[in-house]
């Protein structure tokens, strides 16, 4: 049986001010894939998940999810529909409790029913968060940040999760756990689409991939092709 399409971008332009980012960008996530999108430092892909989110619109093109265009929706009406972004960087409250960040994640109107069975999937899913959860965030060591980004996100009760560069600064240890964790996620019904600059890892761990340069999608498609793309085998892997 065919996946169904969860999220469709169609020919998007997007600017930061006056200086064009993205120039007709498309892609298509199917529901319950892991999705990875690859491209070196300005390519645009922290600004495509952006758009994504409805933090940046676009000028031309469109998005639709489950089906309806959410072009022109303000971020939180995005998140009430089941998109959910985890940022580079983390983005925690560090003078927050563990719990109060978490707690905070599930603000929306969808996700306050759900309150206690999701922080029960993230203490599950990161049992450090549920030993912790009286610890302030900036307590917390680089990787337990990052799982506390992801469990707040799993706490607005997502069904696509935009993860933006998580394995940033953390040793392969910790990699190895996010990722491990990620494919449980996925396992729980939630899809996922993340930017990672590690490519062998991207292409390990995604089903479908899109290639970013200078803001245009140059390549695309089922990450056992695209690890044959000669383009591909040059650019990011100097054979």
């Amino acid at each position: 049986m065919p996946q169904e399409t969860l999220l469709k971008v169609s020919m998007i332009d997007v600017f930061h001010s006056s200086l064009q980012v993205l120039w007709n960008v498309s892609l298509t996530i199917k529901a319950g894939e892991i999705v990875a999108l690859i491209g070196t430092n300005s390519s645009g892909k922290s600004t495509l998940l952006d758009t994504i989110s409805n933090l940046i619109h676009p000028i031309k093109g469109s998005i639709d999810f489950e089906g309806k265009s959410i072009t022109t929706l303000e971020p939180y009406e995005t998140v009430d529909l089941g998109i959910s972004q985890v940022p580079e960087g983390r983005g925690i409250f560090p003078d927050m409790t563990v719990l109060d960040n978490l707690i905070i994640g599930s603000y929306n109107r969808k996700a306050r029913p759900k309150r206690e069975q999701n922080l029960q999937m993230v203490y599950d899913l990161f049992p450090r968060l549920g030993e912790r959860r009286s610890q302030l965030g900036n307590t917390l060591s680089g990787g337990e940040q990052q799982m506390l980004a992801i469990g707040r996100g799993l706490m607005s009760a997502p069904k696509l999760m935009l993860l933006d560069e998580m394995s940033l600064g953390l040793s392969p240890l910790v990699v190895n756990y996010l990722y491990e964790a990620l494919r449980e996620i996925k396992e729980r019904g939630i899809t996922i689409f993340f930017v990672e600059q590690n490519v062998r890892r991207s292409l390990a761990e995604a089903e479908t991939a899109y290639i970013l340069e200078r803001g245009r999608v140059v390549l695309s498609g089922p990450v056992a092709e695209l690890r044959e793309e000669e383009e591909v085998r040059k650019a990011y892997f100097g054979v």
